[in-house]
């Protein structure tokens, strides 16, 4: 078939048309960038946190009474929490993964040098790495003699003292690319702390866009604040049971003190990513209208065209074009329409992902995005045709002999 009279017939509706190509590389740009965003929350949404979620229950406590040592308050509520039936062990730590309560420090490899990059730093009683089920992938657990207070009457002083650190695996190949990172000597604070041990993962408790969601540095210092998390580990199906009994024991102890957030650690990654899901599927809304928007706009175009062309296609048909003819004339004349809106898309989509990444740190757009969207928008455009292109080649041939 000759495209030259296709090409005529697109030249005379130059406003139409153009409109038309805008819709659909505006409609490319958006839903590319917008499966991309999609794509990597989700991928966000289902990375391991590196602890036993299954498996664990927390309850946070915090102390009303100034007067009394934390330290031991700690140790006489773990003591009693480990009496619980079923818990199989329990440590008081800072913070968790995804629980929003995030401490980074900058990694230096000198005193007072360059920091190479930031890390989640982590404290907890000397349970904590069986607690929450970390698996050391190289190096040791700490040693008692190691442990010491976080000092956080002085500041977070004990991050300035603090002997030795187990890092996770991601920050190890950060700071020690191809190379042994235990026995490392880093500066997290003033003082250097060496290297014992690399977790095989561990999520930070905030995340964002950036590679760095897995830099953990875990330090031997048992927290000493008023407010403090207890984690305990136990049988997925006794979680609940040991939840209410927790609230119990802690409460015969110090009845002068709050209980917040009773949770499973499940509950707790749910909440966290609550919001993930409602813009997803407020993205999804929006992508589904706007493809939805740019269909009706090529089936009413189409459609409009059939009206207008309808004593032409009847010559065409009397001299001789079947169904199958004017079927693929429209189909192709709506391939080139689309076709040049995509070839626009797939620029305007990096143009698009080059601004999200400048102004909300965004990650740089999947290749592999690009060709499903371009591949998406010409499927849903030859669909939206269908309907008036069989309408066009219904027309009969005598349809040229009237008016």
């Amino acid at each position: 078939m000759s495209h030259s009279p296709l090409i005529a017939s697109l030249t005379r509706h130059k406003l139409t048309v153009g409109l038309l190509v805008m819709q659909v590389a505006l409609t490319c740009a958006i839903v590319c960038n917008v499966a991309s965003i999609i794509g990597h929350r989700l991928t966000q949404m289902r990375t391991p946190s590196g602890v036993a979620e299954n498996e664990l229950t927390l309850i946070e406590s915090v102390s009303v009474d100034e007067s009394a040592n934390p330290l031991a308050r700690h140790d006489a509520d773990l003591a009693a929490l480990r009496g619980i039936a079923g818990v199989q062990s329990v440590a008081a730590v800072d913070s968790l993964p995804l629980s929003g309560h995030n401490w980074s420090n900058g990694i230096a490899f000198e005193p007072n040098g360059p920091s190479m990059t930031s890390a989640t730093a982590y404290s907890g009683t000397p349970e904590e790495l069986r607690t929450l089920g970390l698996h050391l992938v190289a190096g040791r657990a700490f040693l008692p003699e190691e442990y010491i207070s976080l000092d956080a009457a002085h500041d977070w002083a004990g991050i300035n003292h603090v002997p030795s650190t187990i890092i996770s695996r991601a920050l190890a190949e950060k700071l020690f690319p191809g190379k042994d990172p235990l026995g490392k000597v880093i500066y997290p604070g003033d003082g250097p702390v060496r290297i014992v041990g690399v977790v095989e993962q561990m999520l930070r408790p905030t995340l964002d866009e950036s590679e760095s969601n897995g830099y953990v540095t875990l330090f031997s210092m048992l927290p000493d604040t008023a407010s403090i998390t207890y984690v305990m580990r136990s049988a997925t199906q006794d979680r609940e049971r040991i939840l209410q009994q927790a609230r119990r024991v802690l409460t015969a102890l110090d009845s002068n003190r709050v209980l917040r957030n009773p949770q499973t650690f499940t509950h707790l990654r749910d909440d966290y990513f609550r919001r993930d899901r409602t813009m997803i599927s407020l993205l999804l809304c929006a992508a589904f209208a706007l493809l939805l928007i740019t269909a009706a706009g090529i089936a009413g175009l189409a459609s409009f065209w059939v009206q207008q062309r309808r004593r032409s296609i009847g010559i065409r048909r009397a001299v001789g074009a079947t169904r199958r003819d004017i079927l693929r004339y429209f189909h192709t004349e709506n391939f080139v329409i689309v076709g040049a809106g995509v070839v626009f898309g797939v620029a305007l989509a990096y143009g698009l992902n080059m601004l999200l990444m400048q102004r909300y740190a965004l990650e740089r757009l999947p290749w592999f995005y690009v060709p499903a969207g371009a591949l998406v928008l010409c499927l849903i455009g030859q669909a939206a045709v269908l309907g008036p292109a069989l309408r066009a080649s219904g027309v009969a041939p005598v349809v040229a002999t009237r008016g």
